[in-house]
């Protein structure tokens, strides 16, 4: 038998315009196919390191107040994404072969939504200095964040 994996945590990106956190709790069961990653590193945590039930602050970006809007989680692993194969998406990925897909999804169920916390918010607080999202020059739609910096947002800043 092996051992019980600890939960891990990740800031997963989206622009509202394609799925807010209002879009993924309409949703049917609040559960949305995260498509469109179209990075390697990212697909990789998807693959190699998400799992089912690990936590998952929603991000809004690509809009005039990015921020943590919401709390969501893992919901399933990972399958090919079907946009890489459509012609008419923006994510079609010609390069990506059927039979040996490139690129993943997996799904993302939101729990709740939050206040939105802002940039400025996150960046006032010390403790968070060293969180990816914060680092200049991170651009990844996801990445892996501390168990303290989870507790800290979610505990704290959210009051989730």
């Amino acid at each position: 038998m092996s051992p019980t994996r600890p939960p891990h945590f990740w800031l997963m990106k989206s622009e509202p315009d394609e799925c807010s956190i209002d879009d993924a709790l309409a949703a049917s069961n609040a559960t949305v196919a995260w498509t469109g990653v179209r990075n390697y590193q990212a697909r990789n945590f998807m693959r190699d390191a998400m799992q089912v039930g690990d936590g998952v602050l929603f991000y809004h970006s690509s809009c005039p107040e990015p921020g943590v809007a919401g709390i969501a989680e893992v919901a399933s692993t990972t399958r090919p994404d079907p946009t890489q194969f459509d012609p008419q998406s923006p994510y079609h990925d010609p390069k990506s072969p059927p039979d040996d897909p490139r690129w993943l999804l997996l799904d993302v169920k939101a729990l709740k939504k939050t206040p939105l916390l802002g940039l400025p918010a996150l960046r006032a607080v010390p403790e968070l200095a060293d969180m990816l999202l914060l680092k200049r020059g991170n651009r990844l739609s996801i990445t892996p964040v501390s168990e303290g910096h989870w507790r800290l947002i979610t505990e704290q800043l959210l009051g989730a």
